[in-house]
Protein backbone atom coordinates (compact mmCIF):
# COMPACT_ATOMS: atom_id res chain seq x y z
CA UNK A 1 0.00 0.00 0.00
CA UNK A 2 1.25 3.55 -1.16
CA UNK A 3 0.82 5.56 2.22
CA UNK A 4 0.73 8.82 0.63
CA UNK A 5 -2.23 7.63 -0.88
CA UNK A 6 -3.92 6.50 2.39
CA UNK A 7 -3.51 9.74 3.55
CA UNK A 8 -4.51 11.28 0.59
CA UNK A 9 -8.35 9.43 1.49
CA UNK A 10 -8.26 10.59 4.83
CA UNK A 11 -7.03 13.80 4.84
CA UNK A 12 -8.11 15.19 1.00
CA UNK A 13 -9.85 13.89 -1.84
CA UNK A 14 -8.36 10.98 -4.09
CA UNK A 15 -10.07 8.91 -7.00
CA UNK A 16 -10.21 5.64 -8.47
CA UNK A 17 -11.47 4.01 -11.58
CA UNK A 18 -14.69 2.25 -11.29
CA UNK A 19 -13.55 -0.73 -13.21
CA UNK A 20 -15.88 -2.65 -11.15
CA UNK A 21 -19.02 -0.83 -11.55
CA UNK A 22 -22.01 -1.53 -13.64
CA UNK A 23 -24.94 0.62 -14.79
CA UNK A 24 -28.21 -0.69 -15.54
CA UNK A 25 -31.13 1.59 -16.88
CA UNK A 26 -34.82 0.62 -16.90
CA UNK A 27 -37.31 2.80 -18.16
CA UNK A 28 -40.93 2.76 -19.41
CA UNK A 29 -43.85 3.86 -17.26
CA UNK A 30 -44.30 0.99 -14.97
CA UNK A 31 -40.45 0.96 -14.13
CA UNK A 32 -40.77 2.09 -10.66
CA UNK A 33 -43.60 -0.88 -9.71
CA UNK A 34 -41.67 -3.33 -11.60
CA UNK A 35 -38.26 -3.14 -9.55
CA UNK A 36 -40.31 -2.19 -6.23
CA UNK A 37 -41.58 -5.96 -6.61
CA UNK A 38 -37.95 -7.14 -6.75
CA UNK A 39 -35.55 -5.03 -5.04
CA UNK A 40 -35.79 -4.19 -0.76
CA UNK A 41 -36.22 -0.95 -0.62
CA UNK A 42 -38.98 1.44 -1.94
CA UNK A 43 -38.27 2.51 -5.12
CA UNK A 44 -41.84 3.85 -5.94
CA UNK A 45 -41.27 6.91 -3.30
CA UNK A 46 -38.01 7.68 -5.16
CA UNK A 47 -38.18 11.47 -6.95
CA UNK A 48 -36.12 12.69 -9.64
CA UNK A 49 -32.38 13.47 -7.73
CA UNK A 50 -33.03 10.76 -5.15
CA UNK A 51 -31.63 7.39 -4.98
CA UNK A 52 -31.68 4.61 -1.99
CA UNK A 53 -29.46 1.42 -1.46
CA UNK A 54 -30.73 -1.71 -2.10
CA UNK A 55 -30.31 -5.62 -2.38
CA UNK A 56 -31.64 -8.05 -5.03
CA UNK A 57 -32.64 -11.21 -3.21
CA UNK A 58 -33.58 -15.25 -4.23
CA UNK A 59 -36.62 -16.50 -3.03
CA UNK A 60 -34.40 -17.98 -0.03
CA UNK A 61 -33.83 -14.30 1.09
CA UNK A 62 -30.02 -15.00 -0.65
CA UNK A 63 -28.09 -11.68 -2.07
CA UNK A 64 -28.11 -11.68 -5.75
CA UNK A 65 -26.70 -8.24 -5.84
CA UNK A 66 -26.61 -4.91 -4.26
CA UNK A 67 -26.76 -1.46 -5.96
CA UNK A 68 -27.27 2.10 -5.75
CA UNK A 69 -30.94 3.22 -7.38
CA UNK A 70 -31.10 6.49 -9.05
CA UNK A 71 -34.26 8.13 -9.99
CA UNK A 72 -33.69 10.38 -12.76
CA UNK A 73 -36.76 11.97 -14.77
CA UNK A 74 -37.30 9.32 -17.55
CA UNK A 75 -35.17 6.34 -16.39
CA UNK A 76 -34.17 4.42 -13.14
CA UNK A 77 -30.28 3.78 -13.15
CA UNK A 78 -28.91 0.67 -11.30
CA UNK A 79 -25.19 1.13 -10.13
CA UNK A 80 -24.16 -2.19 -9.46
CA UNK A 81 -20.87 -5.23 -9.15
CA UNK A 82 -19.87 -5.59 -13.14
CA UNK A 83 -20.11 -8.63 -12.64
CA UNK A 84 -23.63 -9.13 -12.08
CA UNK A 85 -24.32 -6.49 -14.79
CA UNK A 86 -25.43 -8.64 -17.35
CA UNK A 87 -26.83 -11.23 -15.49
CA UNK A 88 -28.74 -8.88 -13.89
CA UNK A 89 -30.27 -7.39 -16.86
CA UNK A 90 -31.27 -11.21 -18.60
CA UNK A 91 -32.91 -11.78 -15.04
CA UNK A 92 -35.25 -8.42 -15.34
CA UNK A 93 -35.93 -8.84 -19.02
CA UNK A 94 -37.23 -12.25 -18.20
CA UNK A 95 -39.67 -10.82 -15.65
CA UNK A 96 -40.86 -8.35 -18.25
CA UNK A 97 -44.45 -9.84 -19.08
CA UNK A 98 -46.67 -6.55 -20.46
CA UNK A 99 -45.40 -4.37 -18.25
CA UNK A 100 -43.88 -0.90 -19.97
CA UNK A 101 -40.45 -2.17 -18.90
CA UNK A 102 -37.15 -1.43 -20.92
CA UNK A 103 -34.10 -2.72 -19.63
CA UNK A 104 -30.65 -1.84 -20.92
CA UNK A 105 -26.96 -2.45 -19.66
CA UNK A 106 -25.10 0.70 -20.11
CA UNK A 107 -21.89 -0.49 -18.97
CA UNK A 108 -19.90 -1.09 -22.43
CA UNK A 109 -20.77 2.16 -22.72
CA UNK A 110 -20.35 4.24 -19.87
CA UNK A 111 -17.16 5.12 -17.58
CA UNK A 112 -16.96 6.12 -14.14
CA UNK A 113 -14.85 7.37 -10.93
CA UNK A 114 -14.73 7.05 -7.17
CA UNK A 115 -14.03 9.90 -5.62
CA UNK A 116 -13.44 9.97 -1.84
CA UNK A 117 -11.85 11.48 0.95
CA UNK A 118 -12.95 15.12 3.42
CA UNK A 119 -12.83 17.01 0.27
CA UNK A 120 -14.53 14.71 -2.12
CA UNK A 121 -17.83 17.08 -1.85
CA UNK A 122 -16.17 19.88 -3.29
CA UNK A 123 -14.43 17.79 -6.19
CA UNK A 124 -18.24 16.78 -6.72
CA UNK A 125 -19.29 20.75 -6.77
CA UNK A 126 -16.38 21.55 -9.06
CA UNK A 127 -17.98 19.56 -11.50
CA UNK A 128 -21.86 19.85 -10.99
CA UNK A 129 -22.19 23.38 -9.28
CA UNK A 130 -22.52 24.59 -5.66
CA UNK A 131 -25.45 22.62 -3.87
CA UNK A 132 -27.77 23.85 -1.66
CA UNK A 133 -26.61 21.29 1.01
CA UNK A 134 -24.86 18.03 1.58
CA UNK A 135 -26.47 15.82 -0.97
CA UNK A 136 -27.84 13.38 0.69
CA UNK A 137 -27.31 9.47 0.81
CA UNK A 138 -27.78 8.33 -2.98
CA UNK A 139 -28.86 11.81 -3.83
CA UNK A 140 -27.52 12.60 -7.67
CA UNK A 141 -26.75 15.80 -9.89
CA UNK A 142 -26.42 16.04 -13.71
CA UNK A 143 -23.03 16.01 -15.04
CA UNK A 144 -21.73 17.59 -18.27
CA UNK A 145 -18.43 17.37 -19.30
CA UNK A 146 -17.95 18.89 -22.66
CA UNK A 147 -20.95 17.54 -24.89
CA UNK A 148 -20.73 14.33 -22.60
CA UNK A 149 -23.07 13.40 -20.16
CA UNK A 150 -23.49 11.85 -17.27
CA UNK A 151 -23.95 12.05 -13.38
CA UNK A 152 -22.75 12.33 -10.02
CA UNK A 153 -24.58 10.09 -7.05
CA UNK A 154 -23.25 10.08 -3.19
CA UNK A 155 -22.22 6.69 -2.22
CA UNK A 156 -20.16 6.75 0.43
CA UNK A 157 -18.67 3.17 -0.70
CA UNK A 158 -15.84 3.60 1.67
CA UNK A 159 -17.83 4.09 4.56
CA UNK A 160 -16.30 7.90 4.27
CA UNK A 161 -17.81 10.61 2.23
CA UNK A 162 -17.65 9.76 -1.52
CA UNK A 163 -19.01 10.17 -4.70
CA UNK A 164 -19.63 8.16 -8.38
CA UNK A 165 -18.80 9.81 -11.55
CA UNK A 166 -20.24 8.94 -14.33
CA UNK A 167 -19.53 9.47 -18.28
CA UNK A 168 -20.44 8.22 -21.44
CA UNK A 169 -16.48 5.90 -21.97
CA UNK A 170 -15.86 8.15 -24.74
CA UNK A 171 -15.07 11.37 -22.15
CA UNK A 172 -13.46 9.08 -19.62
CA UNK A 173 -9.85 10.69 -19.94
CA UNK A 174 -11.61 14.48 -19.94
CA UNK A 175 -13.23 13.69 -16.68
CA UNK A 176 -10.03 12.67 -14.94
CA UNK A 177 -8.90 16.00 -16.12
CA UNK A 178 -12.13 17.78 -14.47
CA UNK A 179 -11.34 15.67 -11.35
CA UNK A 180 -7.22 16.80 -11.40
CA UNK A 181 -7.79 20.43 -12.15
CA UNK A 182 -10.94 20.32 -8.75
CA UNK A 183 -8.06 19.00 -6.75
CA UNK A 184 -8.76 15.21 -6.44
CA UNK A 185 -5.69 12.98 -6.61
CA UNK A 186 -5.30 9.35 -8.61
CA UNK A 187 -4.64 6.94 -5.14
CA UNK A 188 -4.34 3.30 -5.29
CA UNK A 189 -7.04 0.92 -4.86
CA UNK A 190 -5.05 -0.95 -1.84
CA UNK A 191 -5.23 2.64 0.03
CA UNK A 192 -8.86 2.73 -0.99
CA UNK A 193 -9.51 -1.11 0.14
CA UNK A 194 -7.50 -0.10 3.86
CA UNK A 195 -10.16 2.90 4.65
CA UNK A 196 -12.88 0.81 3.66
CA UNK A 197 -11.97 -2.44 6.15
CA UNK A 198 -11.57 -0.08 8.61
CA UNK A 199 -15.37 2.02 8.01
CA UNK A 200 -16.38 -2.05 8.84
CA UNK A 201 -18.01 -1.32 5.27
CA UNK A 202 -18.85 -4.74 3.43
CA UNK A 203 -18.64 -4.86 -0.06
CA UNK A 204 -20.33 -7.21 -2.95
CA UNK A 205 -18.82 -9.43 -3.72
CA UNK A 206 -16.39 -9.71 -1.61
CA UNK A 207 -18.09 -9.60 2.58
CA UNK A 208 -21.29 -10.37 0.40
CA UNK A 209 -21.94 -13.27 -2.12
CA UNK A 210 -24.97 -15.24 -3.29
CA UNK A 211 -24.99 -17.11 0.63
CA UNK A 212 -25.40 -14.00 2.49
CA UNK A 213 -28.76 -12.87 3.67
CA UNK A 214 -28.99 -8.93 4.46
CA UNK A 215 -29.38 -9.24 8.40
CA UNK A 216 -25.55 -10.98 8.71
CA UNK A 217 -23.97 -8.39 6.77
CA UNK A 218 -25.33 -5.22 9.33
CA UNK A 219 -26.98 -3.58 6.06
CA UNK A 220 -30.41 -3.99 7.03
CA UNK A 221 -31.17 0.21 8.49
CA UNK A 222 -29.91 1.18 4.70
CA UNK A 223 -31.06 -1.76 2.75
CA UNK A 224 -34.51 -2.68 3.35
CA UNK A 225 -37.67 -0.95 3.69
CA UNK A 226 -39.79 -2.55 6.50
CA UNK A 227 -42.82 0.00 5.19
CA UNK A 228 -42.90 -1.19 1.81
CA UNK A 229 -44.93 -3.42 0.13
CA UNK A 230 -44.09 -7.59 -1.46
CA UNK A 231 -40.65 -7.99 -2.90
CA UNK A 232 -38.73 -11.22 -3.48
CA UNK A 233 -37.21 -12.43 -0.71
CA UNK A 234 -39.24 -10.66 2.18
CA UNK A 235 -40.70 -13.94 3.52
CA UNK A 236 -37.72 -15.14 5.11
CA UNK A 237 -36.48 -11.47 6.26
CA UNK A 238 -39.68 -11.08 8.04
CA UNK A 239 -39.55 -14.40 9.58
CA UNK A 240 -36.40 -14.04 11.08
CA UNK A 241 -36.77 -10.58 12.30
CA UNK A 242 -40.31 -11.53 14.01
CA UNK A 243 -40.47 -15.11 14.39
CA UNK A 244 -36.58 -15.58 15.23
CA UNK A 245 -36.71 -12.33 17.15
CA UNK A 246 -33.79 -11.05 14.73
CA UNK A 247 -31.61 -13.71 15.49
CA UNK A 248 -29.24 -15.23 12.63
CA UNK A 249 -26.77 -18.19 12.61
CA UNK A 250 -24.27 -15.65 11.59
CA UNK A 251 -22.71 -12.14 11.49
CA UNK A 252 -20.52 -9.73 10.06
CA UNK A 253 -17.87 -8.64 12.82
CA UNK A 254 -14.24 -7.01 12.98
CA UNK A 255 -11.15 -8.81 13.87
CA UNK A 256 -8.15 -7.46 14.80
CA UNK A 257 -5.05 -9.53 14.65
CA UNK A 258 -2.67 -9.88 17.58
CA UNK A 259 1.14 -11.05 17.16
CA UNK A 260 2.65 -14.40 17.04
CA UNK A 261 6.33 -14.26 18.55
CA UNK A 262 6.39 -10.22 18.55
CA UNK A 263 5.84 -10.73 14.42
CA UNK A 264 2.99 -8.70 12.68
CA UNK A 265 1.17 -11.52 10.73
CA UNK A 266 0.31 -10.80 6.93
CA UNK A 267 -3.04 -9.90 6.50
CA UNK A 268 -5.04 -13.36 5.64
CA UNK A 269 -6.19 -14.32 2.43
CA UNK A 270 -10.22 -14.38 2.19
CA UNK A 271 -11.71 -17.63 3.25
CA UNK A 272 -9.35 -18.22 6.04
CA UNK A 273 -10.68 -20.20 8.62
CA UNK A 274 -11.53 -18.94 12.39
CA UNK A 275 -11.35 -21.06 15.16
CA UNK A 276 -12.06 -21.04 18.51
CA UNK A 277 -11.16 -23.85 20.74
CA UNK A 278 -10.44 -25.86 18.06
CA UNK A 279 -13.92 -25.45 16.30
CA UNK A 280 -14.41 -23.94 12.78
CA UNK A 281 -16.57 -21.00 13.54
CA UNK A 282 -16.04 -18.91 10.65
CA UNK A 283 -14.86 -17.17 7.75
CA UNK A 284 -12.63 -14.40 6.74
CA UNK A 285 -13.88 -11.95 3.82
CA UNK A 286 -11.15 -8.87 3.84
CA UNK A 287 -8.05 -8.39 5.42
CA UNK A 288 -5.92 -5.38 5.65
CA UNK A 289 -3.21 -3.79 7.37
CA UNK A 290 -4.60 -0.88 8.66
CA UNK A 291 -2.56 2.46 8.93
CA UNK A 292 -4.84 3.80 11.72
CA UNK A 293 -4.31 1.32 14.26
CA UNK A 294 -1.04 0.20 13.18
CA UNK A 295 -1.82 -3.96 12.81
CA UNK A 296 -3.73 -6.08 10.28
CA UNK A 297 -7.56 -5.78 11.01
CA UNK A 298 -10.07 -7.88 9.25
CA UNK A 299 -13.97 -8.18 8.25
CA UNK A 300 -15.49 -12.10 8.72
CA UNK A 301 -18.68 -13.95 9.50
CA UNK A 302 -18.59 -15.48 13.33
CA UNK A 303 -21.38 -18.31 14.25
CA UNK A 304 -23.53 -15.99 16.23
CA UNK A 305 -22.68 -16.67 20.13
CA UNK A 306 -19.27 -15.76 19.34
CA UNK A 307 -20.05 -12.77 17.23
CA UNK A 308 -22.56 -11.18 20.19
CA UNK A 309 -20.38 -11.92 22.82
CA UNK A 310 -18.13 -8.80 22.71
CA UNK A 311 -14.30 -9.12 22.82
CA UNK A 312 -14.08 -12.60 21.92
CA UNK A 313 -10.36 -14.09 21.25
CA UNK A 314 -10.26 -16.37 18.48
CA UNK A 315 -7.84 -17.66 16.10
CA UNK A 316 -6.77 -17.18 12.70
CA UNK A 317 -5.57 -18.98 10.02
CA UNK A 318 -2.71 -17.51 8.61
CA UNK A 319 -0.45 -20.12 5.85
CA UNK A 320 0.62 -22.68 8.25
CA UNK A 321 -0.05 -21.19 11.26
CA UNK A 322 -3.24 -19.60 13.26
CA UNK A 323 -2.83 -16.26 14.94
CA UNK A 324 -4.88 -15.20 18.11
CA UNK A 325 -7.57 -12.30 17.23
CA UNK A 326 -9.90 -10.45 19.04
CA UNK A 327 -13.78 -9.83 17.87
CA UNK A 328 -13.57 -6.02 17.22
CA UNK A 329 -16.88 -3.83 17.26
CA UNK A 330 -17.38 -1.87 13.91
CA UNK A 331 -16.21 0.36 12.43
CA UNK A 332 -12.78 0.10 13.33
CA UNK A 333 -12.38 3.75 12.71
CA UNK A 334 -15.44 5.95 13.19
CA UNK A 335 -16.16 7.66 10.27
CA UNK A 336 -15.97 11.91 9.53
CA UNK A 337 -18.81 13.45 10.67
CA UNK A 338 -19.59 14.17 6.41
CA UNK A 339 -19.99 9.83 5.98
CA UNK A 340 -23.27 8.42 6.47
Amino acid sequence: MNIADYRILRTRAGFIAAEDRGWIAVAGHDRADFLQGLLSNDVVALSPGAGCYAVCLTPQGRMTADMYVLAQPDRLLLDVDRGVADRLRERFDDLVFTEDVRVADLSAGSAGFGVHGPAAREVAEALTGPAAGAMAPCAHRVLEIGTAAGWVARTDDLGIEGYRVVVERAAAEALQRALEAAGAVAVDRTAAEAVRVESGRPAYPIDMDHDTIPLEAGIADRAISFDKGCYVGQEVIIRILHRGQGRIARRLVGLTLGRRDGAEPAPPPRGAAIFSGGADVGRVTSAVRSPALGGVIALGYLRRELADAGGASVEVSSGTERVPATVTPLPFVPPADRAV
